[in-house]
């Protein structure tokens, strides 16, 4: 078992570069298995993820090879139809292969998704749009298993904008025969760094960052090159220690745009934020200011930012109150951050958060990716040493996690436990 250990308190101050989208990554792999050639994509973040990701497609028939930073896809070969258990189980993002081989192959079989324990996310949304197409499935022995001749472009209403299903709603109506259009599409901006891609690569897609999205279905996609969009929640991720350190970070290489909703609540917090071109300030130098949060899907604020937020929170003067809207279980961790002398009370999904002036440095484990994150956030403010064991969930959202926060000024080391 690897283990985060943290001395604190440290004030974050310095430049940190943000990497490619995690959340792009892995969707814009799953799209290259429906391009009989070959796809290069730039600004790939070295990640555990991602490389579950390129065993999954290898094992599907592609070929996948790393180089400086980019990935090379293959997908010209045979492809195999079976997303195997022991991968899939490991990553919910496997699932987005399903529309994908649908489009290419007519068949796929896909092991249900693993992936964080932070509530349920079942893929009946993806199953019921893929079925408006003209898939039939069976589900049976852990496995989804999805027939098809060629799929048809329909006309779908999503019940609620969820970015999973739209992404294989989405990448499966690109090889689709006529139009397709999701309305209450979602409108992340990882779905439109997808959309960027496939029409690089041929496809015929409109409405791009909107709710309704059209698609014009083509016969065949071509060789293409993508450069990754920046992560917006490892950039809001370091924009929130900073405020919570009472630091002076500035994030390069990223959108502000994509964080704009997160930037205002740290104005809100009292922090001072400085936006220019591909870059961010963020300065503070003082406890925050109480908030109350609602987390809401793009451009709302993001449930994978409501960790780290919450942290900061624990050390405002007053009380505050964080809603959870999107995943029921991500206040798994409160008890973690609990014991590290935070004041936190849940009520069904709401968190009534009553400030401290400063945490205290304890054992915590790390029930998920963003979660990890936040209890490191939380070990750089508070008093003494810090352990957070299973970093290796953190490990597979967050490129060079501790040499990034090294400089920043972090005592930080990864150690075996």
């Amino acid at each position: 078992m690897k283990v985060f250990v943290i001395q604190g308190p440290t004030r974050l101050e310095g430049e940190v570069r943000i990497s490619g989208a995690k959340n792009s990554t892995l969707k814009l792999m799953a799209a290259a298995l429906m391009v009989p050639g070959e796809v290069v994509l730039e600004r790939v973040p070295q990640i555990t993820d991602v490389e579950l990701m390129a065993d999954v497609l290898r094992r599907l028939g592609a070929t996948v090879q790393r180089e400086n930073g980019r990935l090379v896809i293959d997908s010209s070969g045979e492809l195999c139809e079976e997303a195997p258990y022991e991968l899939v189980t490991k990553m919910r993002a496997s699932i987005q292969v399903l529309g994908p081989l649908l489009a290419r192959l007519g068949h796929a079989r896909v092991a249900m998704p693993g992936g964080d324990a932070i509530g349920s996310r079942p893929i009946d949304i993806h199953l019921r749009g893929l079925e408006r197409m003209g898939a039939k499935f069976t589900t049976e022995h852990g496995y989804v298993e999805g027939l098809c001749d060629r799929l048809q472009g329909v006309n779908t209403l999503l019940e609620f904008p969820s970015v999973g299903a739209t992404e294989n709603i989405l990448m499966a109506a690109v090889l689709a025969e006529g139009r397709s259009v999701i309305e209450n599409a979602a409108r992340e901006p990882e779905i439109q760094d997808l959309c960027a891609f496939l029409n690089n690569a041929g496809a015929r897609i409109g409405g791009v960052g909107t709710p309704t999205i059209t698609v014009d279905g083509v016969d065949q996609l071509h060789s293409a090159e993508h450069s990754i969009d920046p992560d917006r929640i490892e950039a809001g991720t370091y924009a929130i220690a900073a405020v919570a350190t009472q630091g002076d970070v500035t994030l390069v290489d990223c959108e502000p745009s994509h964080l704009e909703l997160p930037l205002m609540k740290l104005e809100d917090a009292g922090a001072e934020v400085t936006r220019g071109e591909g870059r961010v300030r963020v300065r503070m130098d003082r406890r925050p200011t109480t908030l109350d949060l609602v987390t809401l899907p793009f451009p709302g604020f993001p449930t994978d930012l409501q960790p780290p937020m919450m942290v900061l929170l624990s050390q405002a003067r007053g009380s505050s109150i964080l809603t959870e809207n999107v995943f029921e279980s991500r206040f798994l961790f409160v008890d973690e951050l609990n014991r590290m002398g935070a004041h936190i009370r849940v009520e069904g999904h709401h968190a009534v958060i009553r400030g401290v002036e400063q945490l205290s440095g304890a054992p915590v484990r790390s029930p998920d990716i963003r979660a990890g994150a936040a209890l490191v956030v939380g070990g750089l403010c508070a008093d003494g040493r810090t352990e957070v064991y299973d970093a290796g969930h953190i490990e597979r959202g967050y490129e060079q996690f501790v040499d990034k926060l090294t400089g920043l000024g972090a005592e930080i080391s990864l150690e075996s436990a």
